[in-house]
Order: structure tokens, then sequence, then C-alpha cells
């Protein structure tokens, strides 16, 4: 939310969602015309006429669900615009993990955001140090995971206390003559 070519490319998919939407209220406001026009003359028209009507009030509501499926059902046209839309977007965040991953020395990276860890400590976030690699403004986000850090109490440093027990092992040496 916070990397401004993510906001440009959520700012296209939904301008191109908004035209659909206003499509789909387009024909929704033609099938209500249609039908308010059958209600009002359901009494006048021969049954021919109103066959008609009907006929054409039921393949404006299948055109509209057809529409509507094309565009918003799982792996339709809006998945494949915000499929190739947020591509150079995630190959931009990719490469900033690797380079922060590859600077910090780290083996593995979690994506919380995928999948959830029940817990993890502040201090090995580095989603400001991608952040900041990518461009973004970070002192806010900063300043809080600071914050995080701080009020974790794995690390608060706790003073050493010496223990009153020491452990010792006596070795008992036997030196044994061969006979």
């Amino acid at each position: 939310q916070n990397f401004a070519d993510a906001k440009a490319a959520e700012q296209r998919v939904q301008t191109i969602v908004d035209e659909w939407k206003r499509e789909l209220a387009a024909m929704k406001k033609q099938i209500d015309d249609l039908e308010f026009e059958i209600r009002k003359n359901r009494l006048i028209w021969s049954d021919t006429e109103r066959s008609a009507k009907e006929k054409e009030l039921q393949e404006l509501i299948a055109s509209r669900e057809k529409y509507a499926k094309e565009k918003f059902e799982p792996g339709g046209e809006y998945d494949v615009i915000v499929r190739e839309v947020m591509k150079p977007i995630e190959q931009k965040i990719y490469a900033a993990i690797q380079d922060v991953a590859a600077a910090e020395k780290f083996d593995i990276i979690w994506d919380q955001s995928t999948q959830p860890l029940t817990y993890v400590n502040f201090k090995y976030d580095i989603t400001v140090k991608v952040l900041r690699r990518l461009g973004v403004d970070v002192s806010k986000l900063e300043k809080e995971l600071e914050q995080k850090i701080k009020n974790d109490p794995r690390n608060q440093q706790q003073e050493e206390q010496p223990t009153d027990r020491t452990r010792r092992r006596s070795r008992s040496t036997q030196t044994s003559e061969p006979n």
C-alpha cells in the first residue's frame, strides 16, 4: 500500500472495474425498464407481443449474467488483468527482497501475507528494508517497527543472574598396573 507503483497499478485495475460496473448498471437499468414496460402493458399487448418482450427480457438477463461471469468469476477477465498489471510490480518487489536477503545473508524469507506464522520476532522483519530499496518513504514504518521490537519481551535484555549451583564433574583417574 505504500509502494507508488503498486498504487498506480491498483488504480488502473479499479478504473477498468469501474467501467465494467457502469456497463452492468446500464444493463440492469435496461432490464428494469423492460420489466416496467411489460408490467405496464401486459393487459394491452397481445400474447405474441407479450411473449416477444418476455423473451427479450430473458435474453437481457442472460446477457448481463454472462457479462458479469466473464469479467468477475475466478479465472475471468478481472483475474487476468490483475495478474498482468501486478506482474511487473511483483517482479520489482521480488528483486528488492532478493537484494535485501543477499545483503543481510538470509537463507529464508517468509511472506506472512500468504502464510501467517503464529509468532515471529519483529527484529527479523525486513519489510522496511525492502520498501526502502523500492524507494518508499519508510520513516513512519521504521518508527513503528522499532517500537514493536522494543516492546517485544523477547528483545529486552535480561540480566544474567549468576547461578548458585555450580555443577562440577569429578573425574576419578585410576591407574592400573598390569599384572
